[in-house]
């Protein structure tokens, strides 16, 4: 068996073996190694010279030669060399491995320092926008019983996870409630007349548009987006009323009719993106306006300003803001899945709830009797949920894209929703299944739905206007007359008229 040398794979002539690694090495070589690095070649363990062990082997005689004098003396040199070459080999085999190792430990350790730095970018972001919406609300200087001169700032900023509703304000929702279903009951019990001076449907299906108001909005970024209407008590005339729109130019407006005349009351700024919903607080001439800038605000119409902060404890656009029938208190509902049940007045939100699902909200309303409201889901489910105990009670899952809208009947028993599958369904409250469902065309696009205070007609908003016959569901009427999409839709008092409002910024009553 032949001895082979570990640095140059050749027979050694004087072979040694190293204490340390027990390798076999030419001797040279391997004591040229040792002079230069004072380590063992294979395992870089410390090693001197004494500590070689030399191998007897059978040697053969060579004569002496003067170096260079002849062909073994170049054979020497180039002996030399190659130890040389070997010697040098191996130590850039090393260096390359040592090397290699440290360029991977210096890749994972830039790899780990570039997800922390991404991680920390995110939650500085995460931080940063939380600070720009959760500001310290202002404490609204309104009283119960009459307005201030000035607002004033709370105190504390909006808790984001509140504890509760207080029982006084759950005394006050529940005697409104018991007062409501009693003249429900009364109003709408089998065999009860139609309201005295209700528009007969025969009337209302000759409805046109009768009065134009244009250019209530920026014409820079065009379209009113939403609509509500504050009717006055002495409108036995219907021809007083106040509406409110929000458009795409972030503005709120104020907007008063009488007669054929018009003006605007009030143009509210502050809001940073476009407005969702808005809606008046009756017995105060205040307006609630929900935007995409993940804000909703409290106006003060008689002075022209916002009556407090911004509420900002929703994470996404708030899609949807309602009146309890209470007064005092709003619901908003946000595509950050949340819905709150908040005081418009004092400024204190007492309820968020989350949908179980996860999906994000796009519409929602307070039942009329105020204990149960309704949230759509941009999944098509439509939820039902207990204010008092904050769950959820039931579900609606027949549509099959986003709810664009919802109305609940003011006899109590019915909800009506549109979504963006283009249908309109009609949901029985006591049977929880779908009462009756309108198939709009394939191209038809609905943004608002509203039942009249006599649960006596139904209104669409879309590609047009249509109104359809409560009960019956059978007749139905096209209203044409805006020259874009109808983003909103409110009855007057008794179906005296209606008003609807259009991505062609205008704002269009019909009637007779």
């Amino acid at each position: 068996m032949s001895l082979i040398c570990a640095l140059s794979r050749e027979i050694p002539e004087q072979p040694v073996v190293s204490s340390v690694s027990g390798s076999v090495f030419e001797k040279r070589l391997v004591e040229k190694y040792i002079e230069e690095y004072g380590t063992d070649p294979i395992n870089g363990q410390p090693l001197a010279k004494e500590q070689l062990i030399e191998i007897k082997t059978s040697s053969v005689v060579r004569p002496k030669i003067p170096t260079m004098a002849g062909i073994p003396g170049l054979l020497k040199t180039l002996q030399d060399e190659w130890d040389a070459l070997m010697l040098y080999n191996h130590a850039m085999k090393q260096q390359l491995q040592t090397t290699r190792q440290e360029l991977s430990h210096a890749l994972y350790q830039h790899d780990a320092a570039c997800r922390v730095i991404s991680r920390q970018q995110k939650e500085l972001s995460a931080a940063r926008d939380a600070l720009a919406h959760l500001k310290p609300h202002q404490q609204s200087a309104l009283g119960r019983e009459g307005f201030a001169s000035a607002p004033q700032v709370a105190a504390v900023p909006e808790p984001v996870e509140p504890q509760g509703i207080p029982e006084d304000v759950l005394t006050k929702i529940t005697a409104r409630n018991a007062e409501l279903t009693a003249e429900r009951k009364k109003k709408f019990r089998k065999g009860e007349p139609a309201p005295e001076g209700l528009v007969g449907w025969d009337e209302l299906k000759t409805f046109r548009a009768v009065h134009s108001v244009s250019g209530l909005h920026s014409a820079s970024t065009p379209g009113i987006t939403c609509i509500d209407v504050q009717v006055a008590e002495n409108d036995s005339q219907r021809a007083h009323s106040t509406c409110v729109t929000g458009g795409n130019d972030k503005m709120v407006v104020v907007h008063e009719r009488k007669g054929d005349t018009e003006k605007v009351v009030a143009n509210l700024r502050g809001h940073a993106d476009r407005i969702n919903r808005v809606a008046f607080l009756p017995n105060r001439n205040f307006v609630v306006s929900a935007s995409d800038d993940c804000t909703f605000r409290v106006w003060n119409v008689d002075q022209k300003e916002a009556a407090m902060a911004p509420f900002g404890f929703h994470r996404g656009p708030v899609t949807a803001v309602h009146v309890h029938p209470a007064r005092d208190y709003v619901l908003t509902a946000s595509r950050d899945t949340a819905w709150a049940f908040t005081d418009a007045v004092l400024g204190k939100c007492y309820r968020v709830e989350k949908d179980p699902e996860n999906q994000g909200l796009t519409a929602a309303q307070f039942h009329p009797d105020g204990m149960i409201l309704g949230v759509g889901t941009d999944a098509g489910v439509i939820r039902i949920w207990d204010i008092r105990e904050g769950t959820n009670v039931a579900n609606f899952v027949e549509h099959m894209d986003a709810v664009s809208g919802l109305a609940f009947s003011e006899n109590g028993y019915h909800l009506v929703s549109a979504a963006a599958d283009c249908s309109v369904r009609v949901w029985d409250l006591r049977k929880l299944k779908t009462l009756q469902e309108f198939k709009l065309p394939a191209n038809y696009k609905v943004h608002d739905v509203v039942v009249d205070q006599s649960a006596s007609y139904l209104g669409v908003a879309g590609t047009d206007v249509r109104l359809y016959r409560c009960k019956e569901w059978s007749d139905s009427v096209v209203i044409e007359g805006h020259a874009a999409e109808v983003t909103g839709l409110r009855f007057g008092p008794n179906a005296g008229y209606l008003v609807s409002c259009s991505l062609d910024r205008t704002v269009k009553y019909y009637g007779t």
